[in-house]
């Protein structure tokens, strides 16, 4: 039953299909689509995944959206609706494989975000000062992290549930607390 019902809802999002095939970012919008499971190589696999995460993820509607700024992705969201509570700032930087793990009210308002970044419900990257965080590539942002002002997460890095991290924090360290503290850093 589950199978039918996949095969008609994927059948909806064909005008994204169309969208996806003719867009400028389909590489990145291919690594979103494998973030969180082994590739598969081929057009009609791309095609069929990314209906069916469009499908199954409002999450991933969202970043979908994001990738694929413009009138035709302003229309198709009238229809399909990306997820409320997940906000993306337009002219954050993102790169591809963003992992999203239910990400329900979090906002992503940062300089950039590297490669294969992992992110979690309730994390807010947010401005100050009109200053924005830079994120590195394979970092984790778990559970009601905050990341403020103008400060540089480097790569690897892990950020715990509940931090408030105000400070530059190095590449292959982990900071918990609030205010954020390093309890491991590697001299990678």
């Amino acid at each position: 039953m589950r199978t039918i019902f996949y095969f008609f809802g994927q059948l909806l999002f064909l005008p994204h299909v169309v969208l996806f095939l003719f867009s400028s970012q389909k590489g990145i919008i291919i690594e979103d689509i494998y973030a969180r499971k082994t590739k598969k190589e081929g057009a009609l696999n791309h095609c069929y995944y990314l209906s069916l995460e469009l499908l199954i993820s409002r999450y991933f509607r969202t970043l979908f959206y994001f990738r694929t700024n413009g009138m035709v992705s302003k229309v198709l969201r009238v229809f399909y609706p990306k997820y409320p509570s997940f906000t993306i700032d337009i002219h954050t930087k993102i790169g591809g494989g963003l992992q999203l793990a239910h990400p329900y009210a979090t906002i992503l308002n940062a300089e950039s975000i590297g490669q294969n970044v992992y992110v979690n419900h309730l994390v807010t990257l947010g401005e100050k000062e009109g200053k924005k965080p830079i994120i590195g590539n394979n970092v984790q942002l778990h559970a009601g992290c905050i990341i403020i002002g103008g400060v540089t997460i480097g790569d690897n890095a892990i950020i715990g549930a509940g931090a408030v991290v105000v400070k530059d924090v190095p590449k292959n360290s982990v900071a918990v607390g609030n205010p954020a503290r390093i309890l491991e850093a590697s001299q990678s």
